[in-house]
């Protein structure tokens, strides 16, 4: 079937353009009088529905500049009426076009297959909405077994960024609260516990410090390892997730 005029999909329904419409029956009337003589006796938002469109101001250079124009988006049952409304002849041939347009749109095989595309469709958007619903704990699995370690206020940027408040003085005092930084204080205050080294959730950078009157001394830094960005962003959601 030669196509008369360019349909398209909303929803559940089928819609062509007016001003495609009114072009194609050869309307001599202005487009807006033709809308204003025979739209009224159809409802807006169920039978028809405003658009506007970009068209050139001259049709030689398309490429130029571009004015917009009012359009609606109009029902193929509604497009059927207008065609008889014309009383043309190329109202009669545009109707034949649209009649069969809804009888193959409502052929039981093309029911079941738009009913199958939209099961698809159905099942892709909520598998991206369940992957986007999984805690964002999970996106700090690839570094588990990096060999990159961070400052312990590095991590606290990494926790903000997943959602949770929490500045690096804060996330300090929580160690040291539950005890995986050294409290007491003294050389090993803010120095990973036992346990956490057990753990392996951090490991300690020191650094050699030469002074002007020519003493040594040595600089200890508590730094994240791989495994305990995993580590802490996971219990940092799970308790996020039960606040």
């Amino acid at each position: 079937m030669e196509e008369l005029i360019k349909v398209k999909t909303q929803g559940d329904t089928q819609v062509v353009s007016a001003r495609e419409l009114y072009k194609g029956l050869e309307i001599k009337k202005r487009f807006s009088a033709w809308v204003s003589d025979n739209f009224k006796d159809f409802i807006e938002d169920i039978d028809f529905k405003g658009v506007l469109i970009s068209t050139p101001f001259n049709p030689k250079y398309p490429d130029g500049k571009q004015q917009e124009l009012q359009d609606y988006a109009i029902t193929i049952g509604m497009a059927k009426e207008l065609c008889m409304m014309s009383h043309t002849e190329l109202g009669k041939e545009y109707r034949k076009y649209f009649l069969e347009l809804e009888r193959k749109w409502n052929d039981p095989q093309e029911v079941v297959k738009r009913g199958y595309t939209i099961l698809q469709n159905e099942n892709a958007r909520l598998k991206i909405e369940n992957q986007a619903m999984k805690p964002k704990a999970l996106f700090a699995d690839s570094v588990a077994a990096s060999h990159t370690t961070i400052l312990i206020g590095e991590l606290a940027k990494i926790l903000r960024g997943n959602g949770i408040n929490i500045g690096a003085n804060r996330l300090f005092q929580w160690m040291r609260d539950q005890g995986y930084l050294i409290s007491r204080k003294g050389t090993d205050y803010n120095m990973p516990t036992q346990r956490s080294m057990n753990l392996g959730l951090f490991k300690i950078k020191e650094s050699t410090i030469t002074h002007s009157n020519g003493s040594v001394s040595i600089s200890k830094t508590t730094k994240v390892t791989g495994k305990g960005q995993q580590y802490f962003i996971n219990k940092f959601m799970k308790i996020n997730e039960t606040a």
